[in-house]
């Protein structure tokens, strides 16, 4: 009877925490609402796009208005009362045409900026959460080993009672048994420092994380080949646009300065209303008003050469502009070799763990039996046990890091989207146990 209920208890239990267990997108759209880092480049997204406006304000017209009240004579009896309306559109500005591209140009560099945020905002969610599972499967493997272990301890003491083994292989076994018992503790640690990072993401503790299906099959990223990955990463990659956005207001910079030494013309328009009251000179009272317009222009003659250091200023920031354009590029390029020799090596470490894995249990099968018939050892046994863990750890490893180069590849290239995630989040079933 206890048997009988057993069974649909279980299967409660395991439905009921594959029902709240939340999986790599469920996970992202949480890190969207609370993660600090990312709600600080959206803020400084909405104030770059405020620089199209402040830019745009150097072309458009300017209006105000001022005026004066005075009072003067011996008895203060004389008063005077004007005020002005006055309107002044630029005509001829080269610079505040300059400044207009500028600031379009700046809310371009915080777009990009933002889009590269949203790429990190991804990494670090999927990398936080493949260090949960990895801890999470470092901790089963161990906790698996030491029960394994102990089961091995348990034989070597029956052995020695009734003499057929020695002494030897109970400390050995149970010199495991504690060394395994020790890492169980680090692992433990390992996987709340790992839960504690991802909590900084989301802003609160992490429900059960869905893990990967068992047996499950990783592929090489379309296309297959190395050349178009660069040649996105050159040209797609945020940082990349980034920097050339920038190296395009740094030349723009230089002929706003340039700019100082051009004329400048100003259309002038005003209203003007006077109220003059005088008791010593009543001849000259009166109130009335007076209309002007016209145009102004200037031409800068010398300025103390001030006009021509911000130019050669401007020029030294475009070179430095194009070297931090250069470099973005580079780093791009090797970031995107990095990630697919990273997506293709870890493929083949993938295939070379999971027949390690075939080739560990069976040498574990192998010397388990020698060892019952005498032909082996106990710590044989023992080191077949460690491999066979060891193995099954690297390949959980091997398999989250070969996701993750996949997703940093996409980044490089600047086509990193939610969507990639949701594709990685097909390949994930119920939560570690």
């Amino acid at each position: 009877m206890r048997q009988v209920l057993l069974v649909p208890l279980l299967t409660a239990a395991l439905l009921g925490a594959s029902a709240h267990a939340a999986d790599l997108v469920q996970v992202y759209q949480q890190a969207l609402a609370n993660d600090p880092v990312y709600q600080s480049a959206r803020y400084a997204l909405r104030a770059g796009e405020e620089r199209i406006t402040q830019g745009r304000a150097a072309i458009l017209p300017t209006v105000g208005i001022g005026g004066s009240y005075t009072r003067s004579g011996d008895t203060m009896q004389n008063s005077s009362n004007t005020y002005t309306l006055q309107l002044t559109q630029p005509l001829l500005r080269w610079a505040n045409w300059e400044t207009y591209q500028q600031g379009k140009l700046s809310a371009a560099v915080s777009e990009a900026q933002f889009a590269q945020a949203q790429q990190d905002l991804i990494l670090r969610v999927g990398q936080a959460y493949f260090d949960v599972l990895a801890a999470q499967d470092a901790l089963g493997f161990l906790r698996a080993q030491r029960i394994a272990i102990s089961e091995q301890l348990a034989s070597a003491k029956r052995n020695f009672e009734v003499g057929t083994a020695t002494i030897t292989d109970t400390n050995e076994a149970q010199a495991r048994y504690d060394l395994a018992g020790a890492q169980e503790i680090a692992a433990q640690n390992d996987l709340e420092v790992a839960l504690s990072r991802l909590q900084q993401i989301i802003g609160q503790p992490p429900t059960p994380l869905s893990a990967l299906r068992p047996n499950v099959q990783l592929s090489l990223p379309q296309p297959a080949v190395i050349d178009p990955w660069i040649a996105s990463a050159e040209q797609q990659n945020s940082n990349v646009v980034a920097q050339q956005v920038s190296l395009e207001i740094a030349q723009s910079e230089i002929r706003r300065n340039r700019a100082g030494h051009t004329p400048t013309i100003d259309l002038v328009a005003g209203r003007n209303y006077t109220n003059q009251n005088s008791q010593l000179t009543p001849y000259t009272n009166g109130r009335g008003y007076a209309n002007s317009i016209g145009v102004q222009w200037n031409i800068p003659l010398f300025s103390g050469f001030s006009v021509s250091s911000k130019v050669d200023e401007s020029i030294a920031l475009a070179d430095k502009a194009r070297s931090d354009l250069e470099n973005a590029r580079r780093t791009a390029v090797l970031n995107v070799r990095q990630s697919y020799l990273g997506v293709s090596n870890g493929l083949s470490q993938v295939k070379a763990y999971e027949a390690a894995e075939v080739s560990s249990l069976s040498a574990l099968e192998s010397n388990r039996l020698g060892y019952q018939v005498g032909v082996r050892i106990n710590i044989d046994v023992l080191n077949a046990q460690q491999q066979l863990f060891s193995t099954r750890r690297d390949l959980a490893k091997a398999r989250y890091d070969t996701l993750m180069n996949g997703l940093k590849l996409k980044s490089a290239a600047g086509s990193l989207k939610e969507e990639d995630l949701a594709q990685i989040n097909l390949l994930l079933g119920a939560p570690s146990p």
